[in-house]
């Protein structure tokens, strides 16, 4: 079976950032896949199951709300290995030009106040599993790190 493109990725030497994973047409539509690293893989600890849960809540919440990107949003979510996430937008992208977008909204996790959005029973089949403090830390962490003065290397995978 051939490797799908996600795991020919280095993770020995990639960095926390903003990567296109890939670029699918669907319909004659191009749909971008972002990666959207926010631990080092294999030298960080991941992040744990209630911040990603959270984090996936805020983020969705906030992509499928964006004045601009709400009918451009196919889809955000955790990656598996829970180093980051996936972002999945309707359109040709770079890497670059997404940046002011994950900015705003990495900015809204880090500074959200209140309840989490859909962290119900009624909501959500594992709503208890939710840590919104971690949630905030870790975005801010990416965001302070990453995303404030990404250079190209943080948006372009390494060979």
């Amino acid at each position: 079976m051939e490797k799908i493109s996600s795991f020919t990725v280095n993770h020995l030497t990639l960095l926390p950032g903003v990567y296109v994973s890939r670029k699918d047409t669907v319909g004659g539509d191009v749909i971008t896949t972002f990666d959207l690293r926010m631990t080092r893989p294999n030298f960080e600890p991941v992040m744990n199951t209630a911040e990603v849960h959270t984090l996936e809540h805020l983020g969705a919440t906030f992509l499928r709300n964006h004045a601009d990107y709400k009918d451009k949003t196919v889809y955000f979510g955790p990656m598996g290995c829970r180093t980051g996430f996936y972002m999945v937008l309707a359109g040709d992208y770079t890497s670059k030009e997404i940046v002011p977008l994950v900015k705003e909204m990495f900015t809204f996790m880090k500074d959200f106040e209140g309840e989490v959005p859909g962290a119900a029973a009624r909501d959500c089949g594992n709503y208890l599993d939710m840590n919104l403090p971690m949630a905030k830390l870790v975005a801010k962490k990416y965001y302070d790190e990453v995303l404030s003065n990404i250079t190209e290397e943080r948006l372009v995978y390494p060979e």
